[in-house]
């Protein structure tokens, strides 16, 4: 599957603002499995970027507007191919891999993904009510997977309910929000579980007549790493794995690390507009 994507963030502010610094977080990674064909970014006010890749891989644009503006406009223009093919639902867990699961290298290797941050923390109380709903089991595969299918059906899908800075143990209480929320709450529980788990942030292909929710800006979901297998991506969003419909931009422990667009300024108050294009391409 071969996709064009076009990303605009548009600032607008109350007052002539100067002195902006931001950082950007919106180029798609290239892997086994996806392949960024064509990238650019075009500044208005235009300015000169300094590109670099964080501690997580993720490529890093930043720059600084030293004139007046009143607006500020980031768009991002992307082709990725991407081929996957569905496989989790396959996996036999065997005994090697429960021996490497349970060992204490594996654990180091993976402590950022297990250890809990302010957005994926849940109580013990919250944690406990849904392993005893949907079971426990020692088939990280498996558990990942009824966790997944329990979120969305629990959760109702509700834009404007919650925002970027709300945190899983907030919007566990009343299971609404967005797809961000849907992917906090899933790690936090993985993580609980002793699974290692990373938040991604990217772009969902929905095409026409899909049931698939998440086209409308970024998209957010949750990869865990299987023993002897690698990193797999599960969508709770729309209960689905991460496959052909999912571009990868962001890989991080929550939100904080994928932030698409980060920034200060000197001036009034902002306003954002945000406008995400996927256009398929070929197939």
């Amino acid at each position: 599957m071969k996709y064009e994507i076009t990303h605009t963030n548009t600032f607008k502010y109350s007052t002539r603002v100067d002195q902006s610094m931001n950082e950007i977080r919106l180029k798609p990674r290239s892997d086994e499995c996806q392949r960024l064909l064509h990238y650019r970014a075009e500044l208005t006010p235009a300015s000169l970027t300094k590109e670099y890749s964080d501690i997580w891989g993720n490529h890093v644009e930043s720059f600084f507007i030293a004139e007046m503006h009143e607006s500020l406009e980031v768009k991002t223009i992307s082709t990725v191919s991407i081929q996957r093919s569905p496989f989790i639902e396959r996996i036999d867990y065997s005994p090697e891999m429960r021996s490497i699961f349970h060992s204490e290298l594996f654990r180091k290797h993976y402590l950022a993904f297990l250890n809990q941050t302010a957005y994926t923390y849940l109580e013990a109380d919250q944690v406990a009510k849904i392993v005893n709903e949907i079971g426990d089991t020692e088939n990280p595969v498996k558990f990942s997977l009824d966790l997944m299918k329990y979120l969305h059906g629990k959760f109702e899908y509700s834009p404007g309910v919650t925002n970027v800075n709300t945190q899983a143990r907030e919007s566990i209480e009343t299971f609404k929000g967005v797809c961000q929320d849907y992917a906090h709450v899933m790690i936090g529980v993985l993580r609980a579980h002793g699974v290692p788990a990373r938040y991604i942030s990217g772009y969902l292909y929905v095409g026409e007549n899909s049931a698939l929710i998440g086209d409308a800006a970024t998209h957010a979901w949750v990869e865990v790493m299987v023993p002897g297998i690698g990193w797999v991506g599960l969508d709770p969003t729309n209960n689905v794995e991460a496959l052909e419909n999912h571009i990868r931009v962001g890989v991080g422990r929550d939100y904080a690390d994928v932030s698409p667009l980060q920034g200060v300024y000197r001036g009034g108050e902002q306003s954002l507009d945000v406008k995400v294009s996927v256009k398929l391409l070929d197939q």
